[in-house]
């Protein structure tokens, strides 16, 4: 083998050894990605179904139910158009209580009802996910019959 055979050998292996680095690098990093959902994405069927998503939106009022002697929690998301119910095993955040944003991440059970892993709630009282605000802020602004909702 000649010099000029060697170096192309030698280069044609680094090309190889960076691609497959690149490409198992790119197939890990999509694995890991968590796209958020709204709870009119999660009805419509946007959602998947196979793998965990975040979902957020309010905690309306009368929504929260805990089962007696137990860390499960039951609640629903609204984004004021559609809600999704939510059930949660374990301790939640200080700050959850109904009538606040919250984004839940977890994956969609078969019963249709989103089985979450963990659950956010807002840190203070100016603080809502940017997620959550930019979703809920999309169906104040959705025109009615009459014409679009006045804005606040």
């Amino acid at each position: 083998m000649t010099p000029r055979h060697r170096r192309m050998a030698l280069v044609s292996l680094i090309v190889l050894g960076v691609g497959g680095a690149v490409a198992f690098a790119l197939t890990a990093f999509q694995d890991n990605l968590l796209y958020f959902y709204s709870p009119s994405d999660v009805t419509a069927g946007k959602a998947p179904t196979d793998r965990v998503f975040r979902v957020g939106g309010m905690v309306p009022e009368g929504s929260f139910t805990r089962e007696p002697g137990s860390l499960m929690a039951h609640f629903e998301l609204t984004d004021y158009a559609h809600n999704v119910k939510v059930s949660y095993t374990g301790v939640l955040p200080d700050l959850f209580r109904e009538g606040q944003g919250v984004i839940a991440r977890g994956r969609m059970g078969p019963d249709g009802v989103f089985v979450a892993e963990e659950v956010l709630a807002k840190h203070d009282e100016n603080y809502m996910p940017p997620e959550v605000a930019k979703s809920l802020k999309k169906q104040h602004e959705k025109p009615t019959p009459t014409g679009p909702l006045p804005s606040t």
